[in-house]
């Protein structure tokens, strides 16, 4: 059975960080693309970022870009989201995702939540300002 297990949310102020992980099972994804998205109440899940299955390449929503990275260790069949200079509007639950595929076609399947197979059950971040 593949799981994924999102971790490491919490509450932080405003201008804090946090570091999520996201430790796959079940079946290796080192050689597929795997991303963070979130959803706050009331609105759409979000693209956050992605990376590919070598982390030789990296995609940002624009409202992450230039506070958040994303990394992967294929070793430990994890990936982590490390958020920098969070925002109230950070706020949401951060949704682990993952891919059968080896790789996307274009750059816009890595934002589509149907381009995703697996998700994780989500971890709740809270920015107080």
């Amino acid at each position: 059975q593949v799981q994924l297990v999102e971790s490491g949310g919490g509450l932080v102020q405003a201008g804090g960080s946090l570091r999520l992980s996201c430790a796959a099972s079940g079946r290796s994804f080192s050689a597929s693309p795997m991303g963070w998205f979130r959803q706050a109440p009331g609105k759409e899940r979000e693209f956050v970022a992605a990376i590919t299955r070598n982390g030789g390449s990296t995609h940002y929503g624009n409202s992450v870009t230039g506070r958040f990275t994303i990394s992967r260790d294929n070793a430990k069949n994890t990936v982590y989201l490390q958020m920098n200079s969070l925002k109230p509007e950070d706020t949401a639950v951060y949704y682990c995702a993952a891919t059968i595929k080896h790789f996307f076609s274009t750059d816009r399947d890595y934002y589509a939540t149907n381009e995703y197979d697996y998700w994780g059950q989500g971890t709740q971040v809270t920015v107080s300002s």
